[in-house]
């Protein structure tokens, strides 16, 4: 069914010819996208703003206390970490300088790219995480499905709220490893909700600290009123920040969306291929440049894969590790491009570092693997841990991740480099930069990754 409907959008815009050659002509404003408003946002309170500010760059919700939400989605690196695969628990520093020591070795890389944060608190995204693990899904109690079933506990206000939970209950990511700390050994146990669950430790940990509970109390009147802290408020207070701080409806794209302006010409030929012949609207549409659905698309694989600690195989079977559809095989969400020039590396494996390599490799869909240019990858030296290249490194395997990809299309250096040009007009320099920015320090006293 991807195939046929990718086809068949090539070959209409094909026969329309080009609808961009006049610019503000009524097939302009036909094809591209509806501009965005406030009905596409849900509300903010800035005193939960200003609190989630505190937590996302706070150290204290890791295991270790040595790791933040702002470790691995920094606005240095366009909400990312500019990495290929990140380094969480047992690295240091921050972006491509993070590296391990001898010390405290990762046990693995994280298996895939660390997301760009942008418009995550619009109302349309209802799906979240490369292979959608968490949806919203009004027939359950919390209103939303996640990897930990009928467990999952109610009060999470978004689907964004619900995402913040899991890199804290990810030995890899901040919880720690094994016996390092009461969050990892809850992690180990089992123990996530109830009273003595990861959650739970974690909410006490920041109550036991005065500013925050003072900032709760004033964020949430019923805390004021003498409710405890839970971790629902946690993620609550993080995700009104990050829908806040990351909102981009503010760059060149937008103005054309508004009238307000034209595209460069450069541009113009490259929303020409994009809207057209190229067919990447077909997946990256609407005004959040994402379909929000699951795609097949030929990227290389790298890395340790998703597998549970007791398998031994590399692989990444994407949206399928959720659904067990096979039609879902090596299928991954598609991305927002909002600010897409400055969130690389770029796959969902992080596997370009170079733009106009990832689109050129991208329209090839599996065609592209046997070449792979490996230094592509933004990879800090791990060792002692999986191989990095065994999936390319196995021919059956490769052949299973072409198998599934779309058609691909070749796409000349010229339509490469009309594309880019179209790309960066996507650029918001107001959400690139962050509204509150990075704060000079947070509540705990613990450093601050800058």
């Amino acid at each position: 069914m991807r195939r046929s409907t990718y086809g068949h959008v090539r070959r209409k815009t094909a026969e329309t010819g080009s609808f961009l050659a006049a610019f503000g002509g009524a097939a302009l404003a036909a094809d591209l996208p509806a501009r965005l408003t406030e009905a596409d946002y849900s509300r903010v309170t800035m005193a939960e703003v200003r609190l989630g500010r505190d937590l996302f760059y706070d150290p204290i919700l890791s295991g270790n206390r040595n790791i933040s939400c702002a470790t691995c989605h920094h606005p240095r690196f366009g909400t990312g970490d500019g990495l290929s695969l990140g380094l969480g628990e047992g690295a240091v520093g921050l972006g491509p300088d993070r590296h391990v020591t001898e010390t405290n070795l990762p046990e693995q890389r994280i298996p895939r790219n660390a997301p760009a944060l942008f418009n995550l608190g619009a109302t349309p995204f209802k799906v979240l995480f490369h292979d959608g693990r968490i949806e919203v899904d009004p027939t359950r109690p919390s209103g939303l499905r996640t990897p930990m079933e009928e467990d999952m506990v109610t009060g999470f206000a978004s689907i964004l709220s619900a995402q913040t939970m899991f890199p804290v209950l990810s030995p890899d990511e901040m919880a720690g490893h094994y016996n390092e700390n009461e969050i990892s050994k809850a992690v180990r146990e089992g123990f996530i909700t109830g009273p003595d669950g990861a959650w739970a430790r974690i909410s006490a940990r920041v109550a036991g600290i005065p500013a925050y509970q003072t900032a709760f109390e004033t964020a949430y009147p019923e805390i004021a009123s003498g409710r405890p802290i839970t971790f629902t408020d946690i993620s609550n207070a993080i995700a009104q920040f990050v829908a806040f701080e990351w909102r981009s409806d503010d760059s060149s794209f937008d103005a054309v969306l508004r009238k307000q302006a034209l595209f460069q010409p450069e541009a113009a030929k490259g929303a020409d291929l994009f809207y057209g012949v190229a067919g990447c609207a077909t997946c990256h549409s609407g005004p959040f440049l994402t379909d929000h659905a699951f795609h097949a698309m030929g990227e290389p694989q790298l890395g340790p894969g998703k597998a549970e600690r007791f398998e031994r195989h590399s692989r990444d079977e994407g949206r399928y590790r959720v659904t067990n559809t096979p039609a879902d095989i090596f299928a991954f969400r598609t991305p927002s491009l909002r600010n897409v020039a400055q969130t690389g590396p770029w796959g969902h494996a992080g596997s370009h570092k170079d733009l106009a390599a990832f689109v050129t490799d991208h329209a090839r869909s599996g065609d592209q693997l046997a070449g792979y240019d490996r230094t592509q990858a933004v990879l800090p030296v791990l060792p002692k841990t999986k191989p990095d290249w065994k999936i390319l490194d196995t021919p059956d395997e490769v052949a299973a991740i072409k198998a599934a990809a779309v058609a691909p299309l070749a796409l000349t250096p010229d339509h490469v480099a009309q594309i880019v040009a179209f790309l960066t007009t996507l650029s918001d320099p107001v959400a690139l930069k962050g509204r509150l920015g990075v704060p000079d320090t947070v509540p705990s006293g613990l450093p601050v990754d800058r």
